[in-house]
């Protein structure tokens, strides 16, 4: 078949590697899983043979995995279709993962359905999120863990999302390092409509098969895929697409796009771009710089043939190709244009602008705005129902809120949108306050010594992008 053909270029057909060594250390119980040796000797095997398959994997899900893959589960986690939690399943934890390891080395395990919630959007909108039932995630993670210590020697270092060692603010510090260091003069914002609703199952087996040929691990995947999702109580198939909140999802989609994109666009920088190009990305959040349009313009419409032949398509609205870089304020001034747009990158908006002191172009950043509403109208329904609470208790609870706020969002030079949300948390809490009695509207003197209290001022957290890049990729 053609398309298998493109989907394997750059790697080819993977040769059949039988991987059998049951050496196993402990694992931890308190939510970190350890790697056993038989694990290390399947990372050791997938980095020293890339052209391998594993045959033989299913023996590394053993009792003790599953039981670190249960304690790495989020204890308050949403419950699936089969109503049980994390504490419930805690007890009698060893005979209940005796018996699953039973089952799923047997065959007899069984996927059930994903049940189906939607949590707004930014933009107002509904996302669509699986909520697995607990045993499916537990053999998931599990499988989660095996296969990882064979992709992370494949995947790319330009791929950032849901790996280990992996965070959003490396992903952030590449795309601001690759814009100032490299001849980047166009940015393609690059939106994959719906990309994990319309990943195609055939594909997903395809690509999971070029390193993996353990019938039963394979046989496991297509279970989940093929589990479907349950709404008020009503089973729908599922032929496309895998769920948004599966712990097994994450790793699929990377696997697709690693062999869909990642391969290509990683051969198209070196065989096509005549100048500097970046990528970077993060999921299906994908972002790419040009120093020439032509090739911008080019990679623009190779692209869209490419992820066409795996049932994908961008976004005709949010995929976008802008002037952006050093040159960009200059010329679209000398053109009468104005200022260059924007782009926004998980959860920040990022701007061209220089340098106070040396004059020098930067990659400046804030919080995207309707991040920043969404947030603090959550916040504003949840003071809405602790209206009554005890005021330390909301100021402990709006502490953690606003340390993890900042946690994320504390780059150098975004203090001024810190700034303007704790601000407005501080109104919304005043207000809350207000309606517990008929009283006028507190003083900002009653309430200022509880606010200072509570709620720490912004502060930046992260180093510049460029030190923390340089720390981490010393060269």
């Amino acid at each position: 078949m053609e398309e298998n053909s493109n989907a394997e270029a750059g790697e080819g057909r993977a040769r059949t590697k039988e991987n059998d060594c049951q050496i196993h250390t402990n694992p931890t119980q308190g939510g970190k899983q350890g790697v056993s040796q038989g694990l290390a000797g399947v990372r050791q095997a997938a980095r020293e043979r890339k052209g391998e398959r594993f045959t033989a994997l299913l023996h590394h899900l053993t009792p003790e995995l599953l039981r670190s893959s249960f304690y790495a589960l989020k204890r308050e986690a949403a419950v699936g279709v089969d109503g049980v939690r994390w504490r419930e399943y805690e007890t009698g934890l060893e005979e209940r993962v005796a018996e699953l390891h039973s089952r799923v080395q047997r065959g007899a395990y069984r996927a059930q359905p994903s049940r189906r919630i939607y949590i707004p959007k930014a933009d107002g909108r509904q996302r669509p999120v699986g909520i697995a039932a607990l045993e499916d995630k537990i053999v998931q993670r599990a499988v989660v863990t095996i296969l990882n210590e064979i992709y992370e020697s494949d995947f790319l270092g330009f791929s950032y999302g849901f790996r280990p060692g992996r965070r959003q603010h490396q992903a952030l510090d590449a795309l601001t390092v690759g814009i100032t260091r490299k001849r980047v003069n166009w940015v393609l914002d690059m939106d994959i409509r719906g990309f994990f609703d319309n990943m195609s199952h055939e594909w997903t087996i395809k690509f999971v098969e070029h390193r993996v040929g353990d019938d039963r691990v394979l046989r496991l995947i297509k279970k989940w895929l093929k589990a479907g999702v349950s709404e008020e109580g009503k089973w729908e198939e599922s032929k496309i697409g895998t769920p948004q909140g599966a712990v097994i999802s994450p790793l699929l989609a990377n696997i697709y796009l690693h062999y869909a994109l990642d391969l290509w666009v990683e051969a198209w920088r070196r065989k096509v771009a005549r100048g500097d190009m970046i990528v970077v990305r993060y999921a299906d959040d994908v972002v790419l710089g040009f120093e020439l349009k032509e090739d911008a313009d080019r990679f623009l419409r190779e692209i869209r043939e490419r992820l066409a032949k795996f049932s994908l398509e961008l976004h005709p609205e949010k995929t976008r190709l802008i002037e952006f870089g050093r040159n960009a304020a200059q010329n679209r001034e000398r053109r009468g244009e104005g200022k260059p747009e924007t782009f926004d990158f998980l959860g920040f908006t990022h701007m061209c602008g220089k340098n106070g002191k040396t004059g020098y172009f930067v990659v400046k950043r804030k919080t995207v705005k309707k991040r920043m509403r969404a947030k603090l109208q959550a916040l504003k329904e949840e003071l809405r129902q602790r209206m009554h609470d005890p005021i330390v208790e909301t100021g402990k609870w709006l502490q953690t809120v606003l340390r993890g706020y900042y946690q994320y969002y504390a780059v150098p030079g975004n203090t001024a949108s810190l700034g303007v949300f704790r601000d407005r948390l501080l109104g919304q809490w005043r207000h809350a306050l207000s309606r517990r009695s008929q009283k006028r509207l507190p003083t900002w003197n009653r309430v200022g010594r509880i606010f200072e209290r509570w709620l720490p001022h912004p502060r930046i957290l992260h180093p510049f992008p460029q030190a923390r890049f340089d720390a981490m990729h010393p060269r």
